[in-house]
This record gives structure tokens, C-alpha cells and sequence, in this order.
């Protein structure tokens, strides 16, 4: 008899917390919900978020605002996300770098799957592989011939060390088996100024920063590094498809939650995005940024976190990088 008072007590007690869940869920928002951005404004993640929170501000009644957190390659940001209370008053827009952090950083103070909740992916960015107009490569597979037969001779720009496109770099040589010396610098432009005077002789760029060099005729493109070509520059082949199968090294965006954020109301922000998304004017403001709208399920996000984590550690690992 204890026994089956303890089972309903226990049944009862679920009951309560779960009609509370979605009490909360539907009074949610009930006032400001602030979406915290671990980089700088005028970035990718930034223009997204604010793009994003007027839509979202229309559809769930309450402001989305942008709270910028810069700082330690997005770990300053990201930490203060994981750290707020679950309430579905703060989320982060997380960058694929939450999926490199944890192997590239001797001391972390988030973890990217136990201390978050996935609410959806919002956007991809592909690469887009550049040299100077100098080199004597107009395919990925010369560049490749070209690496092998002077190894060592060839070198790349990146935005610094750990940044996503030096990890596109490092897993095009590992994938090529080829010598290319990184040269770091500290942030984008400066690096694609190094290609353009010919001080470097290729670079793994942002589709947005290199396009208008393309265009321009400074730059010669030979791939992109996504899984498919990009409208912008349909006539531009994948690395994949160049010759290395299975590359693949694009910058992703995704909204999450701190762990615990009751599961109801990521269901509805979930609900928010994947509309938002579907419309015509934030698909097309998407279109000039040079980014593929994604959208889908919160397990969705968490996968792709876990294929990262597998695929960027054993990277890391091979070319020996480590930062404080």
C-alpha cells in the first residue's frame, strides 16, 4: 500500500510539473528576451541575431535583444550563455566554434552539449578557397599537384590561430596529404590583404569579405567548402567535388538554450525560427549575406555538435593546436 501511495504521489507530482511546464510555455514571453551574441557587432553572428529579433519581437510579443559579449574567440559570450538561469529569458547564438573550443582550449569553463539545450539552426556560410592571381593553379587539383611537388614552399593566410578557416586548412592538407604553411594573422582583413599583394598565396575566406575581390578579377577562385555549390557562384565547384571527397568546412549558426530551459518553451522559440526563416524577405537578406537558411529540430543541432566535436578534434589534434 506505501508502495503504491509512493507511485502516485510520484505520477501526481509529474503531472504538476508538467502542466507547469506548459503554463509557462504559454505565458512565454512574458518580457524581454535577450539573445546574447559572443562577437563583435557588424559580425555574421550579430547581423543574423538582428535580423532575426524584430520577426521574432512581431511574433512572440515581447523584444529579442541583441546583447553583444565579445571576447577569448566567442568562450567569453558563450560562458556567460551557459551560465544564465534556464528560464527562457536568454539564449545564445551559438557559432560552429562552440563545437572546436572544447579540443583547441586547455581550459574551458562550458561544455557545448551538457550545459545547453538546442533550440534550431538558423544559417551555414561556406568558405570559398581563393589564391592570388599569381599562383600557377586554376583547379583544386593543380593547387594540390602544385603543394606536393614544392612541400613547404606554398603558404595560407588565415584569421588567426584556431579560427575556423585555419581549421579549413589544416583539414584540406590533412585530406591532401600536402605541406602548406599557415600564416596567422590577427583577424580577416588583414589576411586577405596579404593574398591580395601576393605576401601569401592562398586562403580559405568568408564568401562575403573575398566575393567582391573575385568580381573584381584580384582574386581567382577555385572552390567552395560546402557540402553543395553556392548559388552565388554556382559556376564554382565543391572542394568535395574538386577531387577530395567527403571536405566539408562551413561556418554554422544555431540558437541554444542554457541546459534545464523548460523544454516547452524551446519547442515554441523552435516554432518561431523555422517560420521566420520561411520568410520571403529573411531568405533574401539571407541570400546577400552569402548564407543558406537551415532551420529544423532542436536534435538537429545537437547532432551536427557531436559529428563536429569527432571531426574538428581529430584535426586539431593531427596539426598540434592548442590554445590557452
Amino acid at each position: 500500500m506505501h508502495a503504491v501511495r509512493n507511485i502516485a504521489g510520484a505520477v501526481f507530482a509529474a503531472a504538476l510539473a508538467l502542466a507547469a511546464g506548459q503554463a509557462a510555455a504559454q505565458a512565454w514571453p512574458a518580457k524581454p528576451v535577450r539573445m546574447i551574441v559572443p562577437f563583435p557587432a557588424g559580425g555574421s553572428a550579430d547581423t543574423l541575431s538582428r535580423l532575426l529579433g524584430p520577426h521574432l519581437t512581431e511574433r512572440l510579443g515581447q523584444p529579442f535583444i541583441v546583447d553583444n559579449r565579445p571576447g577569448a574567440g566567442g568562450n567569453i559570450g558563450t560562458d556567460l550563455a551557459a551560465k544564465a538561469a534556464p528560464d527562457g529569458y536568454t539564449f545564445l547564438m551559438g557559432v560552429s566554434s562552440i563545437a572546436i573550443a572544447p579540443s583547441l582550449y586547455a581550459k574551458l569553463s562550458f561544455d557545448p552539449v551538457k550545459d545547453f539545450a538546442p533550440v534550431a539552426l538558423i544559417a551555414s556560410t561556406p568558405n570559398i578557397l581563393v589564391v592570388n592571381p599569381a599562383v600557377p593553379a586554376t583547379s583544386v587539383a593543380e593547387l594540390i599537384a602544385l603543394a606536393k611537388a614544392k612541400p613547404g614552399q606554398l603558404n595560407y593566410a588565415s584569421g588567426g590561430n584556431g579560427a575556423t578557416n585555419h581549421l579549413a586548412g589544416e583539414l584540406f592538407k590533412r585530406m591532401t596529404g600536402t605541406d602548406i604553411v599557415h600564416v596567422p594573422y590577427r583577424g580577416n582583413p588583414l589576411a586577405v590583404l596579404d593574398v591580395l599583394s601576393g605576401q601569401v598565396a592562398m586562403m580559405f575566406d568568408f564568401m562575403i569579405t573575398s566575393l567582391p575581390h573575385v568580381k573584381a578579377g584580384k582574386l581567382r577562385p577555385l572552390a567552395v567548402t560546402g557540402t553543395k555549390r553556392s548559388h552565388q557562384v554556382p559556376e564554382l565547384p565543391t572542394v568535395a567535388e574538386s577531387g577530395v571527397p567527403g571536405y566539408e568546412a562551413s561556418t554554422w549558426f544555431a540558437v541554444m538554450a542554457p541546459a534545464g530551459t523548460p523544454g516547452d518553451i524551446v519547442a515554441k522559440l523552435n516554432a518561431a525560427l523555422n517560420a521566420v526563416l520561411r520568410l520571403p524577405d529573411v531568405k533574401e537578406r539571407l541570400d546577400t549575406l552569402g548564407a543558406e537558411p537551415l532551420g529544423g529540430t532542436p536534435d538537429d543541432v545537437a547532432a551536427l555538435i557531436r559529428t563536429d566535436l569527432v571531426k574538428w578534434t581529430a584535426v586539431i589534434k593531427a596539426a598540434n593546436i592548442r590554445l590557452e
